[in-house]
C-alpha cells in the first residue's frame, strides 16, 4: 500500500509552509479547488507530495455537493479538535477492501463523470479524513521539483498519532501489517514523516502544523 499525498489544513492561510521552505523544501506549484473552496501550497518529492490547505470560501465548502465530505469540519480543528491532516492513498486492489464502504464524491474541479473514494472517518475524526483518487496506480508524471536543498528525497514512513477511541478501530486494523503506514494511540493529534529511512539521522519540530520529519 503506497501513499499518493497527505494535506494539513492551515488555519493562517497557509504562512505555516513558509517554515518548510525555511527548513529547506522547494515548493511547488500552487492550485485553487473551484467549487470545493479551498486553495494549497505542495511540496513534491521522488515518491510522495505535501500538501498545506486551506479554506478561500466557506460558501463553497459548505455547499451541498461539498458539505457532506466534512471538509468544512476538518478545516475547524483549531475549535472543535478533529484532525487537520488528509491521508490519499494510491488506489490500487490493496485499498479495495478499505473504500468498500466508502462514500463517492465528484469534485467540481474534475472532470464529470470522475470521482473520489472517500472515509470521512465521521465516528472517529481524531483520524485521518482518507480518500484515493479515481484512476489505478501512481499519479501521472508531473514537472513539479524535486530536489530539495536539505538532501530529502522520499517519504519512507508516516505515522498518525491520535487519542484513543475505542468506536472506530476497524479502520486503524486494516493497517495493522503495513509498515511504511502507521496509526498510534497517544494523547495528541500529530504527524510524524519519516524520509529515507532517517539516513541522515536528524529530526524537525513544526508546531504550527503539528508536524514532524525525521530525515
Amino acid at each position: 500500500m503506497e501513499i499518493d499525498h497527505i494535506f494539513i489544513f492551515s488555519n493562517k492561510k497557509g504562512i505555516e509552509a513558509d517554515d518548510l521552505v525555511e527548513f529547506g523544501f522547494t515548493e511547488g506549484v500552487s492550485r485553487v479547488h473551484p467549487g470545493q473552496g479551498t486553495t494549497n501550497r505542495k511540496f513534491y518529492f521522488e515518491n510522495f507530495f505535501l500538501e498545506i490547505l486551506w479554506v478561500i470560501s466557506e460558501k463553497e465548502i459548505q455547499s451541498e455537493v461539498t458539505a457532506k465530505t466534512k471538509l468544512w469540519e476538518r478545516s475547524q480543528f483549531q475549535k472543535n479538535r478533529h484532525s487537520r491532516f488528509g491521508l490519499c492513498l494510491v488506489n490500487s486492489e490493496s485499498t479495495d477492501e478499505l473504500f468498500q464502504q466508502s462514500e463517492v464524491y465528484q469534485p467540481d474541479y474534475f472532470p464529470k463523470g470522475m470521482s473520489i473514494d472517500i472515509i470521512t472517518n465521521e465516528i472517529c475524526p481524531k483520524l485521518p479524513w482518507t480518500f484515493r483518487l479515481p484512476y489505478r496506480g501512481k499519479t501521472k508524471e508531473h514537472s513539479e521539483p524535486t530536489e530539495h536543498p536539505n538532501g530529502i528525497q522520499s517519504l519512507t514512513k508516516a505515522i498518525f498519532e491520535y487519542p484513543m477511541e475505542n468506536d472506530h478501530l476497524d479502520f486503524v486494523q486494516y493497517f495493522r501489517a503495513v509498515d511504511t503506514l502507521q496509526f498510534r494511540n497517544t494523547k495528541r493529534t500529530h504527524l510524524n514523516l519519516e524520509f529515507d529511512n532517517n539516513g541522515q539521522g536528524k529530526s524537525k519540530e513544526f508546531d504550527e502544523l503539528n508536524l514532524t520529519i525525521n530525515y
